[in-house]
């Protein structure tokens, strides 16, 4: 069977370079290995899809850490703006929450999943689930084609490879396209998890002695051996049973991974600051005053406001205060003590869940190959590649499925464009 463009993967960069494609006038075969398309599109978000984030051009890139400067290019040709325009377009009303993050109105994935299916139905593009293909057909530096498992050969001037990372397999991201890309002479960058719980040995931490506790505005830091920052983010942050969780801690992560392989060591210090806007010294003061005039209330009572009663009792423990001993009798060094650790406490983290457990895979085929503009491949034409196989990612909140839909776009406008361009 001849097409103008194959599609393989049907998650948020597949679906919408197939509808780009179709929308440019190619003849579009979708291929996917699953039951169903849009199944990663239908989790996203907490199940109510972030379609996008509404952040200006710099800030958006800037929330990109994994190569977001390759992004300006296919953001020329469809940016967060065209997104949300182009679902508007499909009749599903937007909102725009914090952090600039884009929900549909009745806050369900499956509405945007099905308007992207029912959009394909009606550019006629054709698709195949349970359809895994085997290798790609390359003759003379160019596509020609793919071969399925089952051995038939499927020709077309050009095809668009999106089948992701390794994240979420359950989705059907299982990292399939690394060798076709490898197999057509594309270097694949180390790969490893991003947007993923960080994993921690401290003793604490293995007693589940904090487990749970949430707070939701603090900051995590990620610190180089010698003590020089790397990293921080504020926000929402949870103690786990191994280690530490919430989205300060996933958008941490990536540093962490990094560090530990740069420095060649077990562990990495992450610094927690529960009160981020307060010096040690100005906590301090504050405790001073409190031990004037509540002086003889026993140390958990009186400091009761300063954090939820477990982890105030761990970290009196920590100072070295006796929780029911009065106020008064505490000396300063012990409350300079912990003024220190509700500013700085710091977790030696030892590493992070698996990638088959993180939301974004890091690493994946080399931006150097790739032009930017029509995400093509430089090594072979008619090749395309777009969403989480390329060495790009974001952070979590809309981040991620806009260099999808974007780059998306981008491979299936310019894959179109190549219809008329098969040998005879």
């Amino acid at each position: 069977m001849r097409y103008d463009t194959i599609v393989v993967g049907g998650g948020p960069a597949g679906l919408m370079s197939a509808a780009a494609a179709a929308e440019h006038g190619a003849r579009v075969l979708l291929l996917d290995k699953g039951k169903k398309l849009g199944r990663k599109l239908a989790i996203s978000g907490g199940g109510r899809c972030n379609v996008t984030n509404r952040m200006e051009l710099k800030q958006l890139i800037e929330h990109i850490p994994g190569n977001g400067k390759f992004m300006y290019s296919p953001f020329s040709n469809f940016n967060n703006e065209d997104i949300i325009a182009y679902f508007e377009g499909l009749g599903i009303e937007l909102k725009e929450e914090d952090m600039g993050r884009m929900f549909p109105v009745n806050d369900k994935a499956v509405t945007v999943v099905q308007t992207l299916l029912q959009e394909l139905d009606r550019l006629e593009v054709e698709t195949r689930k349970q359809t895994k293909v085997a290798s790609l057909l390359i003759e003379n530096g160019r596509i020609e084609g793919l071969v399925l498992e089952n051995g038939e050969k499927l020709y077309a001037p050009s095809v668009i490879i999106a089948t992701g990372g390794k994240s979420v397999p359950q989705t059907g991201s299982t990292g399939d396209g690394y060798p076709w890309a490898e197999a057509a002479g594309h270097t694949i960058t180390e790969l490893y998890p991003t947007e993923v719980p960080i994993t921690s040995s401290e003793p604490f931490i293995q007693q589940k002695v904090l487990q749970g506790a949430s707070f939701q505005d603090v900051a995590l830091t990620v610190m180089q051996p010698k003590g020089k920052k790397i990293k921080t983010h504020r926000g929402g942050f949870i103690f786990t049973h191994f280690g530490v969780s919430g989205p300060i801690s996933l958008r941490c992560s990536q540093y962490v991974v990094k560090a530990l392989k740069k420095y060649k060591t077990d562990t990495i210090p992450l610094s927690l600051a529960l009160y981020p806007d307060s010096s040690p010294e100005a906590i301090f003061q504050q405790f001073i005053t409190l031990k004037k005039t509540n002086g003889t209330k026993n140390s958990k009572n009186a400091l009761k406001s300063w954090l939820p009663e477990k982890t105030l009792l761990f970290f009196l423990e920590r100072a070295g205060i006796a929780a029911d001993e009065p106020l008064d009798t505490i000396t300063n060094d012990a409350l300079r003590k912990l003024a220190d650790l509700l500013t700085d406490f710091r977790i030696e983290a030892d590493g992070t869940l698996s990638i088959e457990d993180a939301f974004v895979t890091g690493g994946g085929i080399s931006i150097k190959e790739i032009d930017p503009k029509r995400m093509e491949s430089k090594m072979t034409e008619g090749l395309f590649f777009c969403g989480e196989i390329l060495d790009v990612h974001g952070y979590t909140g809309g981040f991620n499925i806009t260099c999808a839909f974007s780059t998306g776009y981008s491979a299936g406008t310019a894959a179109a464009a190549m219809k008329n361009t098969a040998p005879l």
